[in-house]
């Protein structure tokens, strides 16, 4: 048996372990998570042991990829904290598969809950994007938790900063495709369109012009950007001793909010 299905054996025992967590505790969310990934698990397991299968049987059905992956397929691609409605855009563009908007709601929730139980289990986690000054979860912000920490910080000149580097991850997607198709172009015009230098309709959004321009301008803020956060991951690293902190940031107690609203 090689070290391919031994991995397999020991990922299927996790899996099957936070099945019956999730259940005896009621969270019927992650436990169809947790089953679905199980089915990966066992469907690889089956290639890797009994090799592919033969022309006289009937495959087995394809199992149902779970939302968390499908979410960081579209992550990774933007490569920066992003918002559930672009993440779903840039799912339904760029990949297949079904992602409905409404799964989206408790995924951060169901993800820190499911670390909490069994911390750094799985290889990632759907995890938030903090906020520079107070260490809290930034509102509407997805991240991955294998980011570098200044990544997942989110401070004054971020927001723009990130629209830039999602816009030229799309565009080069889209530059490196034989024929770009009109979602993703339709998807990249709309963050591209406040970009000075972009003015056209989706239809003649040319990709290769949307980096030029981006990049021009990414050079006016990345740099002060890198430094901000950079500063905050640092501080961020010190004071959140807790694990689970750094990755879903800490709740605002009744003098912080009195903070912000006195700001």
């Amino acid at each position: 048996m090689t070290d391919s299905a031994e991995a397999l054996e020991a990922r299927i025992a996790g899996l099957r372990a936070e099945v019956r967590r999730a259940a005896a505790g009621g969270d019927r969310a992650l436990a169809r998570q947790a089953r679905a990934e199980l089915r990966q698990a066992e469907a690889a397991w089956d290639a890797v042991v009994l090799g592919s299968i033969p022309a006289d049987e009937e495959p087995p059905e394809a199992p149902a990829v779970p939302v968390r992956e499908h979410v960081h397929r579209a992550l990774t691609l933007l490569s920066v904290p992003s918002s559930p409605k672009l993440v779903l855009a840039t799912h339904d563009a760029f990949f297949s598969g079904e992602l409905l908007a409404a799964r989206l709601t408790s995924l951060r929730r169901d993800e820190e809950r499911s670390f909490r139980s069994s911390p750094f289990a799985r290889p990632y986690y759907l995890c938030a994007a903090l906020t520079a000054d107070l260490l809290a979860p930034a509102r509407g912000l997805m991240a991955v938790s294998s980011w570098p920490l200044s990544r997942r910080m989110v401070g004054p000149l971020s927001p723009r900063v990130d629209l830039l580097t999602s816009a030229i991850r799309l565009a080069e997607h889209l530059a490196a495709q034989p024929g770009a198709q009109p979602a993703g172009l339709r998807v990249l015009w709309r963050l591209a369109v406040s970009i000075p230098g972009v003015s056209c309709t989706p239809d003649a959004l040319d990709p290769v012009l949307v980096i030029e321009a981006a990049r021009r301008e990414l050079a006016v803020h990345e740099d002060e950007d890198a430094r901000q956060r950079l500063s905050a991951a640092r501080r961020a690293a010190d004071q959140l001793t807790d694990p689970a902190a750094q990755l879903f940031g800490v709740r605002l107690g009744m003098a912080d909010r009195r903070r912000i609203e006195v700001k």
